[in-house]
């Protein structure tokens, strides 16, 4: 298993595809999923790699085989954007294209706000309008990961996502810490500050990210997709999110 260290903690991470390619990607992965079954299981490792393209995964810190602390202030999203550094200054990198779902587009927007120049294009999935709407309950997922079982959940997307932690075997208390972790909000007058060419992905069914559209429509230039008959969950390995990735790479890659 690969490693680096950001910020004093041990992050574990994939290095795939021709390692002399021209152009690198950096994959973050969503919340209680890991680099592993967000992307390699999902066949993104191979499609990429076939696109020519070196590959960059890695498990954000509290995930799959990355450190967990059960701190919440380790979780400051601007710290776990600069993972997303940390992780180019180790494979020595210095742009690299940003791909992420979820949480993970929610770490790859707070990156290119943080250091733009080291961004080259930027697709966010999972996400959609509803990244403005303020949570009803800020706690609730992270109370999801500390209910004795998930029968006693009662909100199905939570019940979701604590099924998910226990199939793969994460550590609860540290994802509890991560939903919990300090972070500004994400809005519309800072992201119309992007200067990246950006690609917005979510599902037309998709109830907690809501429209691509919504958030496309803050970041100048950016394009916005909706697959259909997709959810949150079915995004991820579907062919048209693959397909809709590649169309915008397209152009550019060559």
């Amino acid at each position: 298993m690969a490693q680096f260290t950001s910020d004093g903690l041990s992050l574990a991470y994939d290095d795939f595809g021709p390692p002399d390619a021209r152009k690198a990607i950096v994959l973050v992965h969503g919340f209680s999923a890991n680099r592993y079954e967000n992307w390699k299981r999902m066949g993104w490792y191979d499609a990429l790699a076939a696109k020519g393209l070196r590959g960059l995964a890695f498990d954000n810190r509290g995930h799959g085989e990355s450190a967990k602390p059960h701190e919440p202030e380790k979780y400051a999203r601007e710290a776990m954007a600069r993972d997303v550094f940390a992780l180019m200054d180790h494979a020595g990198v210095e742009r690299a294209h940003l791909l992420g779902f979820s949480m993970g587009s929610h770490i790859a927007l707070t990156a290119a706000l943080i250091d733009g120049g080291r961004v080259d294009h930027l697709v966010v999935s999972g996400v959609g309008g509803r990244l403005f709407e303020p949570a009803r309950d800020p706690d609730a997922m992270a109370q999801a990961m500390e209910a004795p079982s998930p029968e006693a959940i009662a909100d199905p997307m939570l019940k979701s996502f604590r099924h998910f932690a226990d199939e793969q075997k994460e550590d609860r208390l540290a994802l509890a810490a991560c939903s919990r972790g300090p972070r500004q909000p994400l809005t519309p007058e800072a992201l119309g500050t992007i200067r990246r060419p950006t690609l917005v992905v979510a599902g037309m069914r998709d109830q907690l990210a809501g429209p691509p559209q919504g958030l496309a429509d803050t970041i100048p230039g950016a394009k916005a997709v909706a697959v259909p008959g997709c959810d949150h969950f079915s995004l991820i390995g579907h062919g048209l999110f693959k397909a809709s990735v590649f169309d915008f790479f397209d152009g550019w890659l060559d």
